[in-house]
């Protein structure tokens, strides 16, 4: 094999990485604890009466049950609680697909956040963000505005990309991390990959363009949290651990934030079922 790192054991995974990961036991582990980074985070800024700044995904997604329940249970006020969604599909016309689409993020967060959250706890709707292909520089701004991103939460794609910010070795790193919120095509890797996870297999009717917060916003978080759980993850996460930092594999970009965390299941863990 090429590169070593993809042949390492679960011992020698957590032996020397170049960023901070959890192994837990499985995907419920890594969604609690997700779900209760978020509770924890906003619990301690309402009781300083600061606001809160989250970067949110709809990939990973297991976090939000756990999360609106915290929410729920706690009575958590999320009414200085902002979520900025990392991004949205676009249809041909490069428009926000209809939130009634069964990809759409901005329906699945409607139906499975905020539509649970108890009406006196949820945030305004306009405190719950989504990138704008037609106002692309409405989320820096807000950012800046607002004081900085508090956490980023998000996943990691089959080509190592954060958010939709698809690989391209085209551009040296730097360059790369100067990307800010754009719409952009999606990779053929990436459609086959969400395709297979989200869409029962429907490669032909997968949008083709989306916008997508930029790696600069992400970087820029005071804290990074990311979750990974599926399959093909188990060489992804040994990639982004252990592989040089490059724009062919944005994650790695990362390696050298002050506060990313990386969780993984111990199925990740494993070379083999």
């Amino acid at each position: 094999m090429k590169h070593d790192y993809y042949s390492y054991t679960k011992e020698q995974l957590l032996e020397n990485p170049k960023m901070k990961l959890f192994c837990l036991e499985d995907n419920a582990a890594v969604f609690k604890q997700m779900a209760e980074q978020m509770a924890e985070e906003i619990k301690a800024h309402n009781a300083e009466g600061k606001h809160t700044v989250f970067i949110c995904p709809v990939g990973p997604v297991g976090q939000y049950p756990y999360f609106v329940d915290l929410v729920n249970e706690q009575n958590i006020s999320l009414k200085n609680v902002w979520f900025i969604n990392m991004d949205e599909y676009l249809d041909d016309e490069k428009r926000w697909v209809p939130e009634d689409h069964p990809l759409s993020f901005r329906g699945f967060m409607n139906r499975t956040v905020y539509d649970r959250i108890r009406p006196e706890l949820v945030m305004p709707k306009e405190q719950r963000v989504f990138p704008d292909p037609f106002d692309t520089e409405r989320v820096p701004k807000l950012i800046e505005e607002l004081g900085g991103v508090d956490i980023a939460f998000g996943g990691i794609g089959i080509n190592g990309h954060v958010a939709f910010n698809e690989a391209d070795a085209s551009l040296a790193n730097e360059e790369f991390l100067g990307q800010k919120t754009r719409v952009l095509a999606i990779t053929p890797e990436t459609r086959t990959a969400n395709a297979i996870g989200d869409f029962n297999g429907a490669l032909e009717d997968m949008p083709h363009y989306c916008v997508t917060i930029g790696i600069y916003e992400i970087a820029h978080a005071r804290k990074i949290r990311l979750g990974c759980f599926r399959n093909w993850h188990r060489a992804v996460v040994r990639r982004a651990a252990y592989g040089e930092p490059s724009s062919d594999f944005p994650v790695s970009l990362l390696q050298s934030h002050p506060d990313l965390t990386l969780t993984f299941t111990d199925y990740v863990a494993a070379l083999s079922d």
